[in-house]
């Protein structure tokens, strides 16, 4: 999941720094999201996968789909 996370971020050139003020977290605390050293909250998650316009499922690695679901 940690490394999906790392490898989304980057994909769209982004510092770790525009992901924690999204997540109104600190940069140490998104490092430790991506570095798995802590546990991401679910608001969390839900606000990556809206960002990534993703699934929590493609997020935590359940599915290699990145598809989001329908609402």
């Amino acid at each position: 999941m940690y490394q999906r996370l790392r490898d989304l971020r980057e994909d769209k050139d982004l510092p770790q720094r525009m992901l924690a003020e999204l997540l109104h977290v600190s940069q140490a605390t998104y490092s430790r999201y991506e570095s798995g050293t802590l546990d991401i909250p679910s608001a969390a998650l839900i606000a990556l996968a809206r960002f990534y316009e993703t699934s929590i499922d493609y997020l935590l690695g359940l599915t290699d789909d990145p598809t989001p679901y329908l609402r």
